[in-house]
Parts: structure tokens; C-alpha cells; sequence
């Protein structure tokens, strides 16, 4: 019997797999009850590119707060962020990691938001 967690693990290693046969650089999202991640990493080699999260001084300033990093708004200014600095690193296209999280809430709001920023996935 698998617990919730090591359910939605199995679930991300399938996505990955499939990415990687791509061999474009993915857009992975990490959440927390109180935070959003999101990393996008070439596809070719595994390097970090570029990083956003709601722990960044300039997100936490625009939200007003601690404790407001863990809504949709949130995820929206991390997802416009992640795309400005992916096509400033010259990312264009990426695959979408969703890490086995359900495509919902906050997870979709960070992927539309980056996609109006102009990431194409």
C-alpha cells in the first residue's frame, strides 16, 4: 500500500522519463503548504538555468507578507518570474514537470502565468 506521497513520486518518475526523451529543457514545480518552487533545467546535461520561488525577497515583497506564498496569486507572479528569466538565460520551449501533482490550483496557475510570459510548453 502506497501512501499518498510515494504515489504521487511514482507518478513524476513517468513524467520524467518521457520528458527526457524529448531533450528539452523542463520546467519542474515544487509545492508546499506555505511555498511554490518552480526550476527550469536543461534538457541536455541536467543544469539548472533558472529559479523562482515564493521565498525570493522580491516575490515576498509583492505579496504582502509571510505566509501568503501558498495561494494562486502566488503562483502566478512565480510563474510570470520563472519565464522572464528562463528566456533571459535563452530558454524558449520547455516540458512541463509537474512532479506528479495534480494539474489544478496552484500548479495550473503557475503554468498559465508562464505560458502569457511567453515560455511555450
Amino acid at each position: 500500500m502506497l501512501n499518498k506521497k510515494a504515489q504521487r513520486l511514482r507518478r513524476s518518475r513517468q513524467t520524467r522519463i518521457r520528458i527526457a526523451t524529448q531533450g528539452v529543457a523542463r520546467l519542474t514545480v515544487n509545492r508546499t503548504n506555505l511555498h511554490i518552487y518552480a526550476t527550469v533545467i536543461s534538457g541536455d546535461g541536467g543544469k539548472v538555468v533558472a529559479t523562482a520561488s515564493t521565498l525570493q525577497a522580491e516575490v515576498r515583497s509583492s505579496l504582502g507578507g509571510a505566509g501568503k506564498g501558498g495561494n494562486a496569486a502566488a503562483a502566478q507572479i512565480v510563474g510570470r518570474l520563472i519565464a522572464e528569466k528562463a528566456k533571459a538565460a535563452g530558454v524558449e520551449r520547455v516540458a512541463f514537470d509537474r512532479a506528479g501533482y495534480a494539474y489544478h490550483g496552484r500548479v495550473k496557475a503557475l503554468a498559465d502565468a508562464a505560458r502569457e510570459a511567453g515560455l511555450q510548453f
